[in-house]
Parts: C-alpha cells; sequence; structure tokens
C-alpha cells in the first residue's frame, strides 16, 4: 500500500520548508497588491496551472484496479513465457477499463465499446494486453483509424458527435457491420465494469521452447455473469450518476466482493492459418468456437483499488508493444499500428520517463535499457555506461527473440490483406443477428434505428441500412421500417 502523509507533521512547500501561512497571500500593507516574494503563492498557483496533463485521445475516461492473474492449466506445450509456465503460479495485474469516445469528464453508462487492458507485471517485464469489451472492431487496417475516430469525436463545426459523420463512414466502410452490430445489441452498454467479459481482440503469437508457433486470441469471462443496460436505463443512470462504472468497481473491492474473470484463449496451429476459411488476422472476424474451442489458462482477480487516480489511473500506460519471451505480435495490420501508435501517445502525454512511475515499473525485473535523461530522468542508471556493446559489465542482448519470424514473400505495396475462402464484410455479423433472440433483435433494430434517423441525408440513411440488408435481408427489412417510421 502507498504510504499515507496525512497528519504527518507541519505543511511545507515542495522544496520541504515549512509554510507559515496558508490562509493569506503576502501584501504590501495591510491592503496592498501581492509581492512577488511570495513564493509559496506562486509556487501553487503554478503547480496548478501545470496539474493536468493531456487526456488520452481514445479511452479517456477510465479506471482501474490491481490484482492477481493465476494459471490453472498447463500451456508449455504452446508458449515458454514464463508467467504461465506452471499451474497455481500468480502474477499481479493492473487492469485498466475505459470508454473509446468519451473524454475524461464523460459519462460511465454510455453505448460505446469499452477499453480491457492488462498490464501482467511478470518476472521477465511488463507484458500489456489491451483489448476490449468486444471480439472485433469497426476497421481492419490503421490508416484508417484516425478517420474514424474523427467521425467519433466532436465535429469541427459543431462541437457534437454527428449521427451524419458516423453514418457517412460506417456505410461507406462495410467492414464495420459487424462490430455496429455488437455495438448496438444487448451489450453495448455494460451494466458495469465487473459484469462484461473481456477480449485481446486481435490475434497474437505464441511460441514455445521448440520453435512452434500458434496463433492465440485471449478471451476474459466475467465470472459474476453479463448484465447490461437497456438505452432508457442508461440514459437515466448516466444523468443521475455519471461516475456509475468507476463507483461500482471501486466499492465493491471496498466491500471485499472481487471481481473475477476466467480467462481462457483460442490455440490455432500456424499452419493452419494460410487456409483459414476467415482471414485470422482480421480484426472485424471472429474465430468461430467450433472450429477453435476455448480453453482454459487462468483466473484473474481485482482486489486492490488504486490509493490516487491521477498517478496510477491516468499516468498508467499500455503498449501492445510490450511482449515478453513466448508472446509476439501477428500480421494484423490493426496491431501493427497500435504497436507504434500506443508507446508513442504515451511518450507525448505522459512523458519521455513514463516508465519509471510506480505503475508502469517492472515488478520482479528491473529495466536495464540505454535510455537516459528527458523530462523527469530519475537518474536509476547512475554513472552507468548508456550504450552497448560495452567492455564494462553493461548489460548486453540475449541474441533469441522474443518471438518467431514469420515467413512473407511478394513486392511492397499498399495491399490489401489476402482474402480467404468465407472472407466478406457482412456474413459474420448476419450470424450474430441470427443467433439473438425476437426481444434481442427488436431491442437491436430500435437501438440502431433511433441513431440511424437522425442523419439528414437520404443516400447516407440508404447506405446504411443496405449494409445491414446484405448482412440478413430480415435484419435490413425490419430496419429500414424502423427507421421510415422514426423520420416519417
Amino acid at each position: 500500500m502507498t504510504a499515507q502523509i496525512e497528519n504527518a507533521g507541519p505543511l511545507t512547500t515542495e522544496a520541504g520548508a515549512p509554510v507559515a501561512d496558508n490562509q493569506n497571500s503576502e501584501t504590501a500593507g495591510s491592503g496592498g497588491p501581492v509581492l512577488v516574494q511570495d513564493q509559496l503563492l506562486l509556487e501553487k498557483l503554478a503547480h496548478f496551472n501545470r496539474e493536468r496533463i493531456p487526456e488520452r485521445v481514445v479511452h479517456a475516461r477510465g479506471a482501474g484496479a490491481y490484482g492477481t492473474f493465476t494459471v490453472t492449466a498447463d500451456v508449455t506445450k504452446y508458449t515458454r513465457a514464463k508467467f504461465l509456465a506452471e499451474v497455481g503460479k500468480e502474477t499481479e495485474v493492473f487492469l485498466r477499463f475505459s470508454t473509446v469516445a468519451g473524454n475524461l469528464g464523460a459519462a460511465d453508462a454510455v453505448r460505446d465499446p469499452r477499453g480491457f487492458a492488462v498490464k501482467f507485471y511478470t518476472e521477465e517485464g511488463n507484458y500489456d494486453l489491451v483489448g476490449n469489451n468486444t471480439p472485433v472492431f469497426f476497421i481492419k487496417d490503421a490508416i484508417k483509424f484516425p478517420d474514424f475516430i474523427h467521425t467519433q469525436k466532436r465535429d469541427p463545426y459543431t462541437g457534437s458527435q454527428e449521427a451524419d459523420n458516423v453514418w457517412d463512414f460506417w456505410s461507406l466502410s462495410p467492414e464495420s457491420t459487424h462490430q455496429v452490430t455488437w455495438l448496438f445489441g444487448d451489450r453495448g452498454i455494460p451494466a458495469s465494469y465487473r459484469h462484461m467479459d473481456g477480449f485481446g481482440s486481435h490475434t497474437f503469437q505464441w511460441n514455445n521452447e521448440a520453435g512452434e508457433v500458434f496463433w492465440v486470441k485471449y478471451h476474459f469471462k466475467t465470472d459474476q455473469g453479463i448484465k447490461c443496460l437497456t438505452q432508457d436505463e442508461a440514459d437515466l443512470l448516466a444523468g443521475k450518476d455519471p461516475d456509475s462504472h468507476q463507483r461500482d468497481l471501486r466499492e465493491s473491492i471496498e466491500r471485499g466482493e472481487y471481481p473475477s474473470w476466467t480467462v481462457y484463449v483460442q490455440i490455432m496451429p500456424a499452419d493452419e492459418a494460410p487456409n483459414y476459411r476467415f482471414n485470422p488476422f482480421d480484426l472485424t472476424k471472429v474465430w468461430p468456437h467450433g472450429d477453435y474451442p476455448l480453453i482454459e489458462i487462468g483466473k484473474m482477480e481485482l482486489n486492490r483499488n488504486p490509493e490516487n487516480i491521477f498517478a496510477e489511473v491516468e499516468q498508467s500506460i499500455f503498449s501492445p508493444h510490450h511482449f515478453v519471451p513466448g508472446i509476439g505480435p501477428s500480421p494484423d495490420k490493426m496491431l501493427q499500428g497500435r504497436l507504434f501508435a500506443y508507446g508513442d501517445a504515451h511518450r507525448y502525454r505522459v512523458g519521455i520517463n513514463a516508465d519509471q512511475l510506480p505503475v508502469n515499473r517492472p515488478h520482479a525485473t528491473e529495466a536495464r535499457s540505454h535510455g537516459r535523461d528527458g523530462f523527469m530522468y530519475d537518474g536509476r542508471h547512475g554513472r552507468a555506461r548508456n550504450y552497448e556493446p560495452n567492455s564494462f559489465g553493461g548489460p548486453a542482448e540475449t541474441g533469441r527473440a522474443l518471438w518467431q519470424p514469420v515467413p512473407v514473400a511478394g513486392t511492397t505495396g499498399d495491399i490489401p490483406a489476402p482474402s480467404h475462402a468465407e472472407d466478406n464484410d457482412f456474413v459474420q455479423a448476419g450470424n450474430l443477428y441470427r443467433l439473438m433472440t425476437e426481444e434481442e433483435k427488436g431491442r437491436l433494430i430500435d437501438n440502431l434505428a433511433g441513431f440511424i434517423a437522425k442523419v439528414s441525408r437520404d443516400d447516407i440513411v440508404k447506405r446504411a441500412v443496405e449494409n445491414f440488408r446484405q448482412a440478413d435481408e430480415d435484419y435490413g427489412r425490419r430496419l429500414e421500417a424502423a427507421v421510415k417510421a422514426l423520420r416519417g
């Protein structure tokens, strides 16, 4: 636990000098102007002006907690990662939940994907699994991510999110149909962070001691059960308690009701990927469980709240590029873009030495890089030389890559990902729709129609509805009727 400093002696300046008067500024006489020599006043105002850092461009609104991950099954034939090396092994974790589109002051109970970012403090360094509460996403190539997020954020002219922008982009990007069906279905607004599943979403590489490669997808199944809000329930809760999800998480841990998730993976031998019926690296697609069933590997429990939200939640940094030996990336084009973007965002937002903050620092091992200096550098390396190779006993390379190389062929260029036998933008959205009960379909149609009806242009409405008709004829027909009824 972080040490408490309340009632720990006299109030001091940031330099440690005792403060005589924290109630009155120093002035020239009884009613005169304030003096520039009042260093406490200047220090407090200057610090106050700099207390905020840039908020995350996405996933700004969040909450977090610490806990443990415990291995429950032997997976050593698939990966050489040491934190997964034996049944019963525990690893400390920090989990940050978030919404995607809202800013730092937005309400929790909104229709939006939820970030599900897990930092494993392993003995081989930190491993970050930065996912969502949905197994798929709106786009499949990171080059479109800025465009997509611009449609979700505030319009340059109106200063509000605009239905025209959202549906213009989605209707022109049919690959989004699957994720939009998820988002506007019953699971689009979780009742709390505790009552939703999490997913790694991307495909990742596992490799074992023999160098064999497997592709994996992560699933975190909530042990509290799935609970969601209807749109009307969410609208009411967001107005009454904007901090509903953050409060629920904190209070449940304070009561000793520790939320937990059972962790599963789907595992695909690498040689099956080229001929799989779907592109296994397409973030808009799932691997049906009938093809690759869930395999339980562990249990994750959250049991400790942060002591300081800014220091531990706001300044926490996650990057999909934080791998450990035995785990690595896949050719997923969205993941490839995130490998750069997340680390770069935190270098800008928190600072070049953000990894030195306690929440981000490895726990069981020391980071022995040659990075030096910059804002807030703590001098951790002392007089050690900052280059490699050197003959003064400095850290050296291991010669063994964290993950196995992937064979490639062809010419360079702006090339779409290869198409597989059943790849298209609508088949899995249609499958998801047909899995729903009539009641679930009805709520999905109502949620979609209510948003599409706000679009001002008929051509965008027509295009949007047609995408859902491509997924399932009944889906499109019912949605078209519902939108027409609302638009008059």
